[in-house]
């Protein structure tokens, strides 16, 4: 007999009693009954009533036995009688759909689905486009693949909410269409991030890197476009200078929520991007805003760009390069103030007149230690490799000074006038001084030399962005040939980013382990004589946890009903 007539007859106090006999011949009969308990008040105890007998255990009427489980079902709620366990039930599949989920409920709650559809409004697409854009997002997120591997993915691997399949040509269509509502895209995004999370922007990171194509050639220049899009170079942060290559940059809050990202030709120079930037975002309107950079960015024609409009900057400043200003900042004296674990600081403002600019020094006591411990290693190391070099032949002690210039100890080497080979004093005692130092240079009159050290130390997020974008999210390879598709692809990669980003910072444990748990819940498909039945499992502790910190509703228990002989119901 099904489960669920048990779970019903025991609600109503009744249950299935098996009693046996024993014949003469040693056999033992098993008789089943239907019995309910009821109690005497003469024996002030509980008394099994027979109320009906199915007679013997091995002679029984299973089709009768069936047909009067099918009667009693239409007494019973369609959920209840989903727990069916009847003997035909087919097991059709298993597939995870905890991460899409939550990413989905994620996605609705930055109301990204509502952006997209009003964008959508008017054009002659597919009203599925959201959900192909989603679905990429997704699979960026959970699975990375290619167009066609991802079309394949929601068809036949995972359940994606609201779309259960669709094809590689609805995925590059919905791409082309999302490139071109960019710029309304992004900037309501932002403004939908700053009302859910009350998001204040004053420190903006921003950063670029590079990604590679394997192809033989760059792109052809056009015209009115003298560059090809994936172009050559020089310098490649993948370190594959001799490969084609794109320049991507993104914007960070200090939250490490990305809000933006760029796409560039892979020659364009850093003043052509900075331009860009700040074009972009003044849009917003943002207000005042603080852009922190590395040393890479640091320029004068950068500096000026970066103070247009009344924004200000936050650059890191190479120590190792000529520099008036820098060697000014380090020779004043001062003293340091602790402002956090392991950094010292103290600021020294430069003003010629035409510009004023605070530097404030920092120092890592430990970073110090490191230092003068990796350098001792050093010149120990070029102590032997020039040991006894002055009885060498002026050709083979030529030879080891072009090689040593061309490895690490080359900046610790010093050639005298008659050709000796010597430590170099004066770099030596240079090098001790900048032991675990690092200088930051600002625009802004208004933060505390605290704010800005610190401010500068939080580039880290936006490394760790890019770390994400190229692991996590699996940037590069990219498959495609045409810019708009190129572009397109970093834009599904910067949304994924977002998203699991949100999910970080509300759980406070690494997307890695976040999904691992997620994809652990899976929607089954069951069909049999009732029906077709879709039920997700049980929902474990730690997912539980999940939905509870993020604030959002676990998927419902069953997914799809679908009686036999009725109208196939919507899908949750």
């Amino acid at each position: 007999m099904s489960l669920w007539i048990f779970n019903c007859a025991y609600n109503l106090g009744m249950y299935l009693r098996t009693i046996q006999r024993r014949n003469r011949d040693g056999s033992t009969v098993r008789y089943l009954q239907l019995a309910q308990n009821q109690w005497d008040p003469a024996s002030h105890q509980a008394k099994a009533k027979v109320l009906y007998s199915f007679g013997r255990a091995d002679q029984l009427d299973h089709d009768a036995i069936r047909r009067l489980i099918s009667s009693l079902s239409r007494a019973l709620a369609p959920t209840e009688a989903a727990s069916d366990t009847t003997p035909d039930l087919k097991l059709l599949d298993s597939r995870p759909m905890g991460g899409a989920w939550l990413l989905d409920q994620l996605w609705h709650q930055l109301d990204i689905h509502k952006i997209l559809k009003d964008l959508l409004r008017g054009r002659r697409l597919d009203p599925r486009a959201e959900r192909a854009v989603f679905a990429m997002v997704c699979s960026r997120a959970l699975k990375p693949l290619s167009k066609l591997g991802c079309s394949n993915w929601v068809t036949d691997e995972v359940v994606v909410p609201g779309l259960p399949e669709i094809d590689d040509d609805s995925c590059y269509r919905a791409m082309d269409w999302l490139l071109e509502v960019e710029e309304q895209l992004a900037e309501q995004v932002y403004w939908s991030l700053c009302d859910l999370l009350n998001l204040e922007v004053d420190l903006l990171f921003f950063d670029t890197t590079s990604t590679y194509f394997v192809v033989d050639e760059p792109d052809p220049s056009s015209e009115g476009a003298p560059k090809g899009f994936r172009s050559f170079n020089g310098h490649s942060k993948d370190y594959r200078a001799d490969l084609p290559q794109v320049v991507i940059g993104m914007a960070v809050t200090r939250d490490g929520i990305p809000i933006r990202v760029w796409t560039w030709p892979g020659n364009a120079n850093d003043q052509e991007l900075i331009r860009q930037v700040k074009q972009d975002m003044r849009a917003w309107k943002l207000g005042r805003v603080v852009w922190v950079a590395d040393a890479g960015f640091n320029s004068a024609q950068n500096r000026s760009l970066m103070q247009l409009a009344g924004g200000h900057y936050i650059f890191g400043q190479k120590l190792r390069r000529d520099s008036q200003e820098v060697e000014a900042a380090l020779s004043r004296r001062g003293r340091y103030s602790r402002v956090d674990e392991n950094l010292e600081i103290k600021e020294v403002v430069i003003d010629d007149g035409t510009m004023r600019d605070r530097f404030v020094i920092c120092r890592n006591p430990q970073a110090a230690q490191r230092d003068a411990a990796r350098r001792a290693e050093l010149v120990a190391e070029l102590e032997q490799a020039i040991a006894d070099s002055d009885r060498w032949a002026p050709a083979r002690r030529s030879a080891r000074v072009t090689a040593l210039r061309a490895s690490r100890l080359g900046r610790f080497l010093k050639v005298t006038a008659q050709g000796q080979l010597g430590l170099d004093r004066d770099k030596l005692a240079l090098e001790d001084k900048l032991d675990g130092k690092f200088v930051v240079r600002s625009s802004d009159p208004t933060l505390s030399a605290r704010d800005i050290a610190l401010g500068y130390k939080q580039l880290w997020l936006i490394e760790r962005a890019w770390r994400d974008m190229k692991t996590t999210l699996e940037l590069r390879p990219i498959y495609h040939r045409k810019p708009e598709r190129i572009r397109a692809h970093v834009l599904l990669c910067w949304l994924g980013l977002l998203l699991i980003r949100m999910a970080e910072n509300g759980t406070h444990q690494s997307w890695t382990n976040l999904r691992r748990e997620l994809e652990r819940m899976h929607l089954i498909r069951l069909d049999g004589s009732a029906g077709l039945i879709e039920q997700r499992t049980e929902t474990t502790t730690a997912q539980q946890a999940i939905f509870k910190a993020l604030r959002l509703e676990e998927p419902p228990r069953f997914l799809h009903l679908q009686p036999v002989d009725s109208q196939p119901p919507q899908t949750a």
